[in-house]
């Protein structure tokens, strides 16, 4: 009798068909490389910026949003940097604060082409201001 509930209770605890499906609920997390780079011309002559942009989306049907209105929104980062102070991104936390603008307008402009849901945030893996 006792290895009759050891055996169902072993079933019940490690179900295979159990663990898949709590490995199908999980969200999918992917980033999305905006290439190529970026490399817009700041507000004095002969000074420029080049930012590797990666995107976080959770979720493949938000995935497949991100990367349709991606012309659009390469378009609004592409404003957002052009004609910069090279003087304002010096600092680790100009960085972040350009981050945190770049993460909003990507909001914005993808709220104004049907919703943001999905989008998690920004990260720069390359920057350089020259």
């Amino acid at each position: 009798m006792r290895i009759l509930i050891l055996c169902l209770s072993f079933l019940f605890f490690f179900n295979p068909a159990h663990a898949a499906d709590e490995a199908e609920a999980e969200p999918v997390i992917e980033y999305l490389e905006m290439s190529p780079k970026f490399t817009v011309n700041l507000d004095k002559p002969n000074k420029y910026l080049v930012v590797n942009v990666q995107l976080m989306v959770e979720g493949q049907k938000y995935i497949d949003k991100v990367k349709k209105h991606l012309p659009a929104l390469r378009h609004a980062l592409i404003m957002l940097y052009s004609g910069r102070s090279s003087d304002t991104l010096q600092t680790m936390e100009q960085r972040e604060a350009l981050r945190t603008e770049t993460k909003k307008a990507l909001i914005k402009a993808l709220n104004e082409r049907s919703n943001s849901d999905g989008f998690r945030d920004v990260f720069f893996t390359e920057f350089l201001v020259n």
